[in-house]
């Protein structure tokens, strides 16, 4: 009777853990929920200054087609703890290019905190701060870092969304064109939609340096995602059916190169090249005969340690 009953306590207690651990079904339907073929709308404006002499910089605003689709799942096949996502542009009617991509990853412990400088450091979540959280870590187009966050996804009031606040470098769309600021204070708020979902953002500009943070301006930002005829994203499909293998592998090998890495500090420049570029490169070259993906994972990893500090 008394081991019964033990044995009994034990289950209870396990599927008590289960309970608390396992992912909800309505956050990954949320994840899922920005997947799709999308008309997509980008709108951005600086809205205060602490310096009344700043000069305001013109409104930034953008249009395009994207498709957006998990790439990777993995853990239980109804219950996965992680989930790549791709984005992929397309221009007119044939020409793609990839775009960033974000993998969401459940109760995650280990982030990388943008720092400056093109350099990140390891930082730590107790699991009582990762219970029932979903990092996003989000990759530039060549795959490597960019910014990481963890929070918890809300359902509540017939809204579903899911927001935190991390540093970040400068958007890809003032990195060439502004130094009077080096760090981005992102918060990202992502809501699903019935027809797709939007990335609203409250973004502070930051000037960091030994003395400390000071705040240059803030601007609004909203990235609305409708979705639209998928018919609009089939080159897309057909453009990663060709090249999903090498990217796979691009992704896989940045995997293993930050896994162990307490820092992480990349070059801009070498020899006149870009990361991004002689990636591309790469990938023409490697798929011009039978993709031999033992091969490309070498040449890979020597063109990313290239560019390691």
């Amino acid at each position: 009777m008394r081991s019964s009953f033990i044995i009994s306590l034990f289950f209870i207690v396990a599927h008590s853990i289960q309970a608390q651990t396992a992912p909800k079904a309505e956050d990954i339907a949320a994840i899922k929920g920005q997947c799709g073929c999308h008309d997509v709308s980008f709108l951005y404006a600086e809205t205060f200054a602490s310096d009344k002499g700043y000069a305001f910089k013109d409104r930034y605003t953008a249009k395009g087609t994207e498709l957006v689709f998990v790439d990777e799942e993995a853990g239980p096949a109804n219950r996965p703890t992680k989930l790549v996502i791709q984005h992929l542009l397309v221009v007119g009617d044939s020409m793609v290019i990839k775009h960033w991509r974000e993998d969401w990853e459940f109760q995650n412990t280990s982030l990388l905190k943008f720092d400056q400088s093109a350099t990140w450091k390891r930082a730590k979540l107790t699991p009582e701060q990762a219970k029932g959280q979903w990092t996003q870590k989000v990759f530039e187009v060549d795959d490597s870092p960019r910014y990481e966050g963890s929070a918890t996804w809300v359902h509540v009031d017939g809204r579903t969304y899911w927001e935190s606040t991390v540093d970040a470098p400068l958007p890809r769309r003032e990195y060439t064109k502004r130094t009077d600021y080096n760090v981005m204070r992102r918060t990202n708020h992502h809501e699903i939609r019935p027809d797709g979902y939007i990335h609203e953002q409250d973004n502070d500009k930051i000037i960091r340096s030994e003395a400390g943070d000071q705040l240059l301006a803030s601007e609004k930002g909203l990235n609305t995602y409708q979705r639209t005829d998928a018919a609009k994203c089939q080159a897309a499909k057909v453009w990663w059916a060709k090249n999903r293998a090498y990217w796979a592998d691009v992704r896989n090998v940045w995997g293993e190169v930050l896994a162990n890495r307490n820092t992480v500090a990349l070059r801009g420049q070498v020899k006149g090249q870009v990361l991004g570029r002689e990636l591309d490169e790469l990938a023409a070259t490697t798929q011009k005969a039978t993709y031999n993906s033992a091969a490309s994972r070498q040449l890979i990893r020597q063109t990313i340690e290239k560019y390691l500090k």
